[in-house]
């Protein structure tokens, strides 16, 4: 008997569960080998929605850029990533004109900016990860997948009005509300249990990385209805491919990096 959808859903995520928590609390680097794979997979499906087997040399060119960024964002140096970011960006502004120099007609200044794009999109939002305590990247985590779970089960059962229909048609108004209250309600106990922070800064942190985990999802929603596709891959049954998981996530970290700036939520 074939399994639904939502059946390979909750498989897959049951299945990856047990590494994820050992990565997590194992942390050192168990925190950055997971990283990386992370963002190798996310940058091959980001890059391989513009680029076809043709494709491969930036490709590799992209992954071998994110390593070296994870690798000075592991040494704290500042300095080295803005001058990798620079070089992605002049490499691809070379591609470009080597290429419009064979043929004008069928150059596209696209492909530097998407080299750049993938960069920021996926090791520079999540190198946070690696300053982050364990119980930070728990929480933070936690506040993504749950809001992406409770606007799921809450649209699916209660949903009646679309929420921005141009964007994602099945989102609707009472499942991004049941995503802000699951967030609101999972990121409030954990702080309560773990952190040292007042418990109504919970609830406004809360509130930000649920926006942050919206927008996430729509942004991603947008560029593939852009490019007309449906999913970024097949890597997790029942959920499409690792972008079409991690999608809030990459607008979330970036978030509570800047929150946890301005308030110290765990000691």
């Amino acid at each position: 008997m074939a399994l639904s959808s939502h059946t390979k859903r909750l498989i897959t995520a049951f299945a990856l569960l047990p590494a994820l928590l050992w990565t997590i609390f194992a942390g050192g680097n168990w925190i950055f080998g997971g990283l990386l794979l992370v963002c190798y997979l996310g940058l091959w499906e980001f890059y391989s929605l513009f680029w076809s087997r043709e494709g491969l040399g930036k490709k590799l060119l992209g992954l071998a850029l994110c390593t070296a960024l994870l690798v000075a964002a592991r040494r704290q140096d500042p300095q080295l990533i803005i001058a990798l970011l620079l070089a992605a960006f002049w490499l691809g502004g070379l591609l470009f004109l080597f290429s419009y120099s064979r043929a004008p007609g069928k150059a596209n200044y696209l492909n530097a900016a998407v080299l750049v794009g993938g960069l920021l999109y996926l090791p520079l939002s999540l190198h946070f990860f690696l300053f982050f305590q364990p119980a930070e990247i728990f929480l933070v985590l936690v506040a993504a997948f749950l809001s992406d779970t409770g606007a799921y089960y809450a649209g699916t059962y209660f949903g009646r009005r679309k929420l921005w229909p141009s964007i994602s048609p099945k989102k609707t108004w009472e499942g991004g509300l049941g995503g802000l209250l699951t967030c609101m309600l999972s990121v409030l106990t954990l702080g309560l249990i773990w952190g040292n922070a007042p418990w109504w800064s919970w609830l406004v942190l809360a509130a930000l990385l649920n926006l942050a985990a919206q927008f996430g999802d729509f942004f991603e929603s947008a560029l593939k209805r852009w490019l007309s596709v449906k999913d970024s891959g097949t890597l997790l049954p029942g959920h499409g491919g690792l972008l079409d998981r991690i999608d809030s996530l990459l607008l979330v970290v970036p978030i509570y990096a800047a929150c946890r700036a301005l308030m110290p939520f765990f000691s």
